[in-house]
């Protein structure tokens, strides 16, 4: 099968100029080996090389020789490997050196160095709509921010193929997979964490029933400002619910793995007397997940719109975050004591911002209700000291791409790119 290209294929080719080793980190089966595969003159799979793993502990610099850059495939499952790889970047003073791929962050080691000077980390994620092909990604992330903005015809992906893509997820193996087998193999990677996964981060054996219950409320509250309080009232199960910090214990371990990933309030300064909210909200690293633990599929999501609307806004949060990394960039979300709230707020690393409003419907009264919501927003923000919105947007299932007279851009998903 050829190599899907990604977007951060670029980040990788600037950070092995710059870093002697990097290390690229994301959840199981995102395509993390076979993009540094692309990257790497030799390779060693830690996950699979017991002999390998086990001169770690005679000399570890020996798994450690061969042609750079070196590919180091699931480096946490051999954790004492990351001094060796720290003390040959220290010794040779080169660039490009290592390239680790983990799936999971190990625990804490006082022995083991920071790393920092030394090593480069990238997140790597499943696909976005334009890495997977159902994005043209005819208008730019990067234009967006930098004050661009393009009309274009009524986006080629419809309602019904926008939720297959969906339900099928960002995972590079099941792009080529008919729908069943893609649904099937989604439904089988989330049932893998509440068995196995979920013990591998820190050696804690959970009751996969529990684990289950807990990924299935939080599946039920993605793209939500959720509290441990609210998951655990809401897990019903015969011994009983689970209590706050079982709870809070369960998300920490799928943060390491990677599977859950929070959404950060913007601690933005503001020019009226509103307070700025500071829950974060909670979403899987990819909305298949979420839908695979709800038994869902493209059919039952037509008939429940609102789980999909929280479903679409996930997706398009995983889109902009990958979109956005290659600029510095990271996705918030806005909430005050008032009410008002916008979806994403993308801020760069030289300090840009815009704001995005996320709706299914492109219907006229939709759009002017999130444009409203956008200037709104815009208008309480003290530009002084965050400087003007880069764009204000609004994202949709599907349409057209333009800019309104009030200078609020609308964007369809499938229109959306890097």
């Amino acid at each position: 099968m050829a190599y899907l290209q990604r977007v951060i294929d670029l980040e990788l080719t600037e950070r092995l100029r710059s870093a002697g080793a990097i290390v690229l980190e994301g959840p199981k089966a995102c395509g993390k080996t076979e993009t540094a595969a692309q990257f790497a003159a030799s390779s060693i799979f830690l996950d699979l090389d017991g002999a390998a793993r086990a001169s770690i502990d005679i000399d570890p610099r020996l798994p450690l020789a061969g042609p750079v850059p070196r590919l180091i495939d699931e480096w946490q499952v051999a954790p004492a490997i990351w001094n060796g790889v720290r003390r040959e970047v220290d010794s040779r003073k080169l660039p490009g050196q290592f390239i680790l791929t983990g799936s999971a962050t190990p625990a804490d080691d006082a022995t083991r160095h920071t790393g920092a000077g030394r090593f480069a980390r990238l997140r790597m994620r499943p696909m976005s709509l334009f890495e997977m092909g159902s994005s043209t990604g005819s208008v730019s992330l990067a234009g967006l921010l930098n004050g661009a903005h393009k009309s274009c015809p009524e986006q080629p992906l419809d309602f019904s193929g926008l939720l297959e893509v969906l339900c099928r997820g960002g995972w590079p193996a099941h792009n080529n997979l008919a729908l069943p087998a893609a649904l099937t193999a989604v439904r089988d990677y989330v049932r893998d964490i509440y068995r196995a996964d979920i013990h591998t981060v820190d050696g804690v054996r959970r009751d996969p029933i529990r684990v289950q219950a807990v990924f299935e409320s939080l599946a039920r509250h993605v793209a939500t400002e959720v509290s441990h309080a609210s998951i655990a009232s809401d897990v019903a199960l015969p011994g009983g619910a689970p209590d706050q910090d079982t709870v809070a214990a369960y998300l920490n371990a799928l943060e390491r793995l990677m599977i859950v990933e929070p959404q950060p309030a913007w601690a933005v300064h503001l020019r009226s007397r509103s307070r700025v909210r500071s829950s974060k909200k909670f979403h899987f690293v990819d909305p298949s997940l979420a839908a695979a633990a709800l038994g869902a599929s493209p059919q039952s999501l037509q008939a429940d719109l609102n789980t999909t609307g929280l479903l679409f806004e996930s997706m398009v949060i995983r889109d902009l975050r990958i979109y956005s990394q290659i600029l510095g960039g990271e996705v918030r979300h806005y909430r005050d004591n008032t009410g008002l709230e916008i979806d994403a707020i993308v801020t760069t690393a030289d300090m840009r911002w815009g704001a995005f409003e996320v709706k299914m419907s492109s219907a006229g009264h939709v759009i002017d209700a999130a444009a409203a919501q956008l200037l709104k927003f815009a208008e309480r923000v003290d530009t002084s000291r965050c400087g003007q919105p880069a764009a204000l947007v609004v994202v949709t299932a599907g349409g057209y791409s333009y800019q309104r007279p009030d200078g609020v851009i609308v964007v369809p998903i499938g229109h959306l790119g890097p």
